[in-house]
C-alpha cells in the first residue's frame, strides 16, 4: 500500500548549496535563495525589456502593464515625498517590484516529485533578506539626510517648538524609533511571509495525511483543502500589501530626510 508523508512545514525555508564556491576561506556558493534573487531580478529585466521593445502611443498589454506600474510608484514617490523625491524613484520602483515579484515567485507551486534544490523558494521569507533592504534603505535615508541639511538633519530627533524640558524624554523616543525602523520594515516584511507559507504548508499537510488514510477520512481532507485555497488567494493580496508597505514606508522616511530642517 501507497503510503503520503507530509513534509515538515519547515522544510520549505532550508537554504541549500546547489554550486559548492569558496573564494579563500570566504563561502561564496550558489544557494537556492541566491537562486531565485537572480531568477526575480531577471524576470524584471525581462519583463520590461519586451514591455519597451516596441512602445507605442496605444499599447499592447505588456506596455500597458508596465505603464500601471510605472504611475503607481511615481504617483506614491511625488505624493510621499513631493517633487524632489524624484531622485529616489528608480530606488524605490527597483525596491517595490523586487519585493512584489519575490513575493509571488514563491507561491508558485513546486511539482511533486522534484528534488529539494528544484523547489521554488521565497527569499523574503528569511530574515537576513529584508534586514538587509531595511538597512540599504536606512543607509540612504541617513546619507541623503546629513547631505541635504548638515547637522540640521538631527532636528528629525529634536522638533522645534518644544519646551525645553520635554527634549530630555523626547529625544530619546525619536533616536529608538529612528533606530527601530530598519527593524521593523524587515520583520514586517519577513513574518508575513514565514507565517503564510507556514498556514498554508500546514493546510497542505492535513490534505496529505487525511487522503492517504483513506476512506471517511479521505473525504475530510476536502476542508483543509478549501482552506488551503482561501490562504492562497490571501497570500497573493499579503504579496502586494508588504511590497507596497515596504515602498510607502521607504518614502515616508526618505521625505523625513528631506525635510527634516523643517521640522
Amino acid at each position: 500500500m501507497q503510503t503520503f508523508r507530509a513534509a515538515s512545514p519547515m522544510e520549505q525555508f532550508e537554504i541549500i548549496n546547489l554550486v559548492d564556491l569558496s573564494l579563500g576561506s570566504i563561502d561564496i556558493s550558489l544557494t537556492n535563495s541566491a537562486l531565485w534573487m537572480l531568477i526575480c531580478t531577471g524576470a524584471i529585466i525581462i519583463f520590461f525589456a519586451a514591455a519597451t521593445r516596441r512602445a507605442a502611443i496605444i499599447p499592447n498589454r505588456l506596455q500597458s502593464t508596465a505603464e500601471v506600474l510605472y504611475e503607481f510608484v511615481s504617483d506614491l514617490v511625488r505624493d510621499t515625498i513631493g517633487t524632489e523625491g524624484r531622485k529616489f524613484f528608480p530606488y524605490v520602483f527597483t525596491l517595490f517590484l523586487w519585493i512584489l515579484i519575490a513575493n509571488l515567485f514563491g507561491l508558485i507551486p513546486t511539482l511533486p516529485g522534484l528534488p529539494h534544490a528544484a523547489h521554488t523558494f521565497t527569499t523574503t521569507s528569511h530574515l537576513i533578506v529584508t534586514l538587509a533592504l531595511s538597512m540599504l534603505t536606512i543607509t540612504i535615508v541617513i546619507v541623503y539626510g546629513f547631505w541635504k541639511n548638515g547637522f540640521k538633519f538631527l532636528k528629525l530627533f529634536a522638533p522645534s517648538g518644544v519646551p525645553p524640558l520635554m527634549y530630555i524624554l523626547l529625544v530619546p523616543i525619536e533616536v529608538v524609533s529612528f533606530l527601530s525602523r530598519p527593524l521593523s520594515l524587515a520583520i514586517r516584511l519577513f513574518a508575513n511571509m514565514f507565517a503564510g507559507h507556514i498556514i498554508l504548508k500546514l493546510f497542505a499537510g492535513f490534505v496529505v495525511s487525511l487522503v492517504g488514510a483513506g476512506g471517511f477520512l479521505s473525504v475530510m481532507g476536502l476542508l483543509p483543502f478549501l482552506g488551503a485555497v482561501a490562504v492562497t488567494a490571501l497570500e497573493f493580496l499579503v504579496a502586494f500589501l508588504q511590497a507596497y508597505v515596504f515602498a510607502i514606508l521607504t518614502c515616508i522616511y526618505l521625505s523625513d530626510a528631506a525635510h527634516a530642517a523643517d521640522h
